[in-house]
């Protein structure tokens, strides 16, 4: 049994102290390149490293009365120098530390949830190979198509986190990008140099060109990829809830000792996991549409974008991190039924094996058009009179007329032929 989601590091990313922690090194790393090109003095940076402290109490206390984070960031670090205080934030702009800042927590983030998808695919691929002979019916707008295995649901699930993975890598790609391009983003007060060495010790890549902040088409990029997730997890969900129905009752999600479902009835075994995922998963989608908004902005910059990643980055990164675990717990834990299956693909008395008579019929000489309205005149009558298909088959002449016996059309109704390609699938998903 998988614990409840615990993750505190996702969490801790988003922390105004873990924020003031990076803002503090790239001041700290500009100093250093400073010194490196002997701008500034060369003991500068050491004696700020082993004097300065983030401190969160004093700097919000401050920013009551600056009204500007990043001001206030630097007058709790001042506070605690003398003269060297000026050599702090040297020819930089506010969106120097914040933008560059933020990549680095995004890819924190990012990295957090590149772990989550690999335990979701690995899940998935356990019970996909677990169910992958297990026989059940597969549905179309919600009714009963042809026979399939049940391990291909899985299965298709794993690709497409693996597809997510590799979006969310790519996201992640175009998200790692620092800027210390100064105010409009040209090197008015600093060369490239600083910017280049800030951005390469924390594991970034500078903005080819910027304004005074990080073009947000990257940033929308990797939201939507969440997006993208969070519809995935929905998808997973969305089919055990419907799985999960009393009529249907093929899987269930797990149910507790101890647990309760309902108020009222006792009797209820609810899919709240399930639902939760659904619920959330929207939210995720949401996030999207503002990070798309936040991409025009006046000139070289305002400052729309900034109240609202104040809110989705953080939101959107915790949130699909907790629906990629409370899925991954639901797959593991999920309780399968074979045997409703099995009851189940028997409720329309083999209509399921519609198609394979009509190209029987086909093969032995049958124009298409007449196979397709005798069978399905004869599936009509037994939709509507609950007889068996193959009764109602056999009661058509122009059906009989291609058959030498009733039992050759037997042979028709059988999973095992239909499900011959199932290994193909697999070993097609590297999964053989």
């Amino acid at each position: 049994m998988i614990p409840r989601y615990s993750r505190p590091q996702m969490a801790a990313i988003w922390t105004e102290e873990n924020k003031f922690r990076i803002w503090l090194e790239i001041e700290l790393l500009a100093c250093e390149a400073l010194a490196q090109l002997g701008w500034i003095p060369q003991h500068i940076p050491q004696l700020l490293r082993q004097t300065l402290r983030v401190r969160p109490e004093r700097i919000a206390e401050l920013e009551k009365t600056l009204r500007h984070d990043v001001l206030a960031f630097l007058s709790s670090l001042t506070e605690q120098l003398g003269p060297e205080g000026a050599y702090l934030h040297f020819g930089l702009t506010s969106s120097d530390v914040v933008d560059t800042a933020l990549a680095v927590q995004l890819r924190h983030a990012g990295q957090l949830l590149l772990e989550d998808l690999e335990q979701l695919e690995a899940a998935l691929l356990r019970r996909a190979q677990e169910f992958r002979h297990t026989l059940c019916v597969g549905r179309t707008h919600g009714v009963h198509a042809e026979p399939m295995s049940f391990g291909l649901k899985f299965l298709s699930w794993r690709e497409e986190c693996r597809r997510n993975r590799q979006r969310l890598l790519h996201a992640l790609e175009e998200v790692s990008y620092g800027k210390l391009s100064g105010t409009i983003g040209i090197y008015t007060q600093l060369p490239p140099e600083v910017e280049a060495y800030v951005c390469e010790r924390l594991g970034l890549r500078p903005e080819v060109i910027a304004t005074q902040v990080i073009p947000r088409d990257r940033h929308a990029q990797f939201v939507l990829t969440l997006g993208l997730i969070a519809a995935m997890c929905e998808r997973i969900a969305l089919e055990i809830r419907h799985l999960h129905r009393t009529e249907v009752r093929e899987a269930e999600e797990y149910f507790a000792p101890g647990q309760r479902g309902s108020s009222a009835m006792p009797h209820k075994r609810n899919p709240i996991h399930a639902e939760r995922i659904c619920g959330l998963a929207r939210l995720v989608r949401s996030y999207g549409s503002v990070a798309l908004e936040n991409i025009p902005l006046w000139h070289e910059r305002d400052i729309s974008h900034s109240s609202t990643e104040r809110v989705i980055l953080p939101d959107a990164t915790i949130l699909t991190d907790y629906l990629l675990h409370l899925t991954t717990e639901l797959v593991e834990t999920l309780r399968v039924y074979p045997e409703h299956m099995a009851r189940n693909l028997e409720l329309t008395h083999g209509l399921v094996y519609s198609q394979s008579v009509l190209l029987a019929l086909v093969r032995r000489g049958m124009h298409r058009e007449d196979a397709y309205r005798a069978v399905q005149r004869a599936a009509m009558q037994s939709w509507e009179s609950g007889e068996d298909f193959r009764t109602t088959l056999w009661q058509q002449p122009e059906i009989r007329a291609h058959f030498g016996s009733e039992a050759e059309l037997q042979e028709l109704f059988s999973a095992e032929h239909l499900l011959r390609n199932v290994d193909l699938l697999f070993a097609r998903c590297g999964a053989a």
